[in-house]
């Protein structure tokens, strides 16, 4: 697959503290790659350096095959960016500066903004400083997602949204992906990304934790099983890789190692069973696995 984003062995440090040590992860043709971490776990410094509006210490990071602080002007070309906060100037409309943004990375698709408008419900012909957060943040994504980009890097970008709003955003993601673009998304909702992420990233204190396909990282951790049987369900509690057993009459709900799931389909089968659900951990669990304590 082609690699649209490279980043390798990349540091950064302010003074003392160490933002970035040694992140590595790649965004590929046609992929949607979610970014994962706390505040300051180092998403933003990475998201900023790809942008060339700060310089790495150490590290290659390339977009398009071309280095992110030399050839910056080149890059934002084939970019749309849209921060967690987007900061607009208050005596234009927000028709104005959409129309700003377009004409600045080199025109974008006219229908495609008003449809966006639209959805979006924004009133175009309000100034900005009348603008709550949420329609600041829906004035920067019509502008990025009516742009015909190759790679979308989203920081944040529901952040102030609605519920509503946020499954409109969610659906322009799913049809950018279908037409073979790039998407890095660093977001805090994580059924955002879990529903839109072909791949996860998971940062923590400026270091790469965890990078997989959410099928991948969830052979990391236990799924969550409801099993009742007509003989004593309770044998099951016994059973290697099973954790946090409770039981309720015939009924009990525990934890399992995945690679053990064979043995309790086994050990099941022999008790008769009446029931049976396993539940694959979400990528909250997985996420909190690694920031819990």
């Amino acid at each position: 697959m082609t690699n649209i984003v490279s980043i390798q062995g990349l540091q950064k440090r302010f003074g003392k503290f160490q933002a970035l040590n040694d992140v590595n992860f790649t965004v590929n043709a046609g992929e949607v790659v979610g970014f994962i971490g706390p505040n300051g776990a180092g998403k933003s410094t990475t998201i900023r350096i790809l942008l060339g509006i700060i310089k790495r210490d150490a590290g290659n990071a390339e977009i398009f095959g071309k280095d992110v602080w030399k050839d910056s002007l080149e890059i934002h070309k084939r970019i749309s960016y849209v921060p967690g906060d987007v900061t607009l100037w208050g005596n234009l409309t927000g028709g104005e500066m959409i129309d700003l943004f377009l004409k600045l990375h080199g025109g974008g698709d006219k229908q495609k903004r008003d449809e966006l408008i639209k959805r979006f419900e924004l009133d175009p012909k309000k100034k900005a400083k009348g603008y709550s957060k949420g329609n600041r943040q829906k004035v920067g994504l019509i502008a990025a997602l009516a742009a015909d980009s190759d790679l979308y890097i989203f920081d944040e970008p529901t952040s102030g949204l609605d519920p509503l709003m946020e499954a409109i955003f969610q659906e322009e993601v799913e049809k950018i992906k279908k037409s073979g673009k790039s998407i890095l998304l660093s977001s805090h909702i994580l059924s955002e990304v879990e529903r839109l992420a072909d791949k996860v990233v998971i940062i923590r204190q400026g270091e790469v934790v965890e990078t997989g396909t959410l099928d991948e990282l969830r052979h990391l951790t236990r799924s969550t099983v409801t099993l009742a049987t007509k003989g004593d369900v309770a044998e099951m509690a016994g059973l290697k890789g099973v954790f946090d057993f409770n039981q309720k009459d015939d009924e009990a709900t525990f934890s399992v190692d995945n690679q053990h799931l064979d043995d309790i389909l086994v050990k099941a089968s022999k008790l008769g069973v009446k029931k049976f659900e396993s539940v694959p951990p979400t990528l909250e669990d997985l996420f909190m696995r690694h920031y819990e304590g």
